[in-house]
């Protein structure tokens, strides 16, 4: 049937409105999402595009110019992709049940734990990082983050120097207890060795030569089995800012026993080496503290038939005595797996300690910031001399590095500030949030990094300012003090059982009543009112 042209005129008109009615809803869709786009994206992270959005393991790119932006907003472009940016200041406002994990869920690497340990040098594991290698990584760097959180700074402490938690409770206190370990030692070191501002000179009530430098902690039956084997690990604790590391240009190396040709720098061997029996916390050094309890753990362990394996880990300084306990427990007890994962690291002995690490199988996985100076100390001519190595490979004063290094650089993540600041740089919470977002040398940062951002500022102000986090936000409210029952100000005593202790005696209280149990430095426990000794 032939329409009459009056009304063919009609419904072309009509069409035509709807047409245009069509486009003028996309063109006002696309506007606002632009809009959107724009005020929810802080001005730092305007130059980021969402080109590539990997399924798993995906980057953000910066963008090259205006036109890519005018593309990314095309109506034909999905939703999905137009909504796929970075974090903004709005996505750390508490959204209860509706905020992600702040970690992937935890696979079962029973059978590459030595692969993730480095019997194969991490061949292929480490550009790209394998994703379960990562999540490793990341949990040694959070028991090393856990000697500075539960560590007391605080110079009008009376137990300033000392850890704030006893040994049953410090995981808990921190939010690490799902990682399914437990902590069986704590150790101390002398504090008035003659080194630059490492350590905190104590002179309160608790000790005034020693501080607390770390503990030994060991895999539950569960994390046991998802990782294969029963893991004892040793977190030493390091230093805060480089800026202690410039107080004392004395590089001397010393030899580390009887091997003349072994030699490490004698600063961090004092650390690890001195003790005083006149003290009550370091009759035994630091290294025998810890090798005490490694021992009788291998034993126990290795008697009930299980695989045992230790890891050592630290930052700055705890990574340098990462290195000396790992020497000296690969050297004691031969047959034992021994793995070193340490971040931002120096140099700690010459060419004869790299050797003997070597010799012995001491795997060393060493997580480094280009930006930051401390990995290149000690010896800043180093560099210059190791171009001349066929000359200076076999001179004992040249320090070395030792095993395997994960590089990773500040400026590939759109959530720092690309600015030198040494503090910053060498914070660990930076080296987590960074080994988070790592794919690859050839990669920007990972898509679906989900570690939290805000644990960069906890010790630093690293973070773009757009993002609204505080700078140096860890802290105790009040500077510490408490409003007591009376109304006044004042400092809180520590509960007994996180009181230091050298003995772990269980004394009564002039109340008649007893103290909870009290964790021992030197392992020297009693048995309970029931006969029971401390479990493993």
């Amino acid at each position: 049937m032939q329409m009459s042209p009056l009304t063919e005129l009609t419904t072309k008109r009509t069409r035509s409105m709807k047409t245009r009615r069509s486009w003028r809803l996309k063109l006002n869709i696309k506007k606002r999402l632009r809009l959107h786009l724009r005020l929810s994206c802080a001005r730092s992270l305007r130059q980021l595009s969402t080109k590539r959005i990997l399924d798993q393991d995906s980057a953000v790119r910066p963008r090259e110019d205006d036109k890519s932006e005018k593309k990314a907003c095309r109506p034909h472009k999905t939703l999905s992709r137009l909504f796929h940016v970075p974090y903004t200041a709005v996505d750390f406002v508490d959204l209860g049940d509706h905020m992600t994990p702040k970690m992937t869920p935890k696979q079962n690497i029973s059978a590459m734990w030595q692969e993730f340990h480095g019997s194969s040098n991490w061949e292929n594991l480490l550009d790209p990082l394998h994703p379960d290698l990562r999540r490793e990584i990341l949990k040694y760097g959070e028991f090393a983050e856990a000697t500075y959180d539960s560590f007391d700074f605080d110079p009008l402490s009376e137990y300033c120097g000392s850890c704030r938690y006893n040994r049953h409770k410090i995981f808990e206190k921190l939010g690490l207890a799902e990682h399914g370990y437990k902590v069986t030692q704590y150790i101390y070191a002398l504090s008035h060795v003659d080194v630059p501002d490492w350590l905190k000179r104590s002179h309160t009530m608790w000790s005034k030569d020693s501080n607390w430098m770390g503990y030994v902690a060991v895999s539950r039956k569960e994390e046991s089995h998802r990782i294969g084997r029963r893991d004892i690990m040793v977190a030493w604790r390091g230093t805060i800012a480089p800026s202690e590391w410039f107080s004392d240009l004395r590089t001397g190396l010393e030899p580390i026993d009887d091997n003349t040709k072994v030699k490490v720098q004698e600063g961090f061997l004092g650390i690890y080496k001195s003790k005083d029996e006149l003290t009550r916390y370091n009759k035994l050094s630091a290294s025998e503290q810890v090798m005490q309890e490694v021992l009788r753990l291998v034993n126990f362990y290795r008697g009930k038939g299980e695989e045992v394996s230790l890891t050592v880990t630290g930052h700055s300084l705890g990574g340098a005595l990462a290195l000396l306990n790992a020497y000296e427990a690969k050297t004691a007890i031969p047959d034992l797996f021994v793995s070193v994962i340490s971040f931002g690291a120096p140099r700690v002995g010459n060419i004869g300690f790299k050797e003997k690490l070597d010799e012995l199988g001491v795997r060393t996985l060493r997580v480094v910031v280009k930006q930051d100076i401390v990995p290149k100390l000690p010896g800043l001519m180093n560099k210059m001399l190791n171009k001349f190595h066929g000359l200076t490979g076999k001179l004992n004063w040249v320090y070395r590095h030792v095993g395997n290094q994960l590089k990773l650089d500040a400026f590939t993540s759109p959530y720092l500030k690309h600015e030198s600041d040494l503090s910053g740089c060498h914070n660990l919470e930076l080296y987590l949030h960074l080994t988070d977002g790592f794919l690859s040398s050839s990669s920007t940062y990972r898509w679906s990094a989900r570690r939290d951002l805000a644990l960069v500022n906890k010790g630093s102000g690293m973070l773009i300012e757009d993002l609204k986090i505080p700078e140096f936000w860890y802290e105790f409210p009040y500077k510490g003090l408490v409003l007591n029952k009376h109304g006044r100000w004042v400092k809180p005593g520590r509960q007994p059982e996180d009181i230091p202790s050298p003995l772990g005696i269980e004394t009564p209280s002039k109340h008649g009543r007893q103290p909870e149990h009290i964790p021992s430095p030197l392992g020297i426990e009693t048995p309970s009112k029931h006969g029971r000794s401390r479990p493993f």
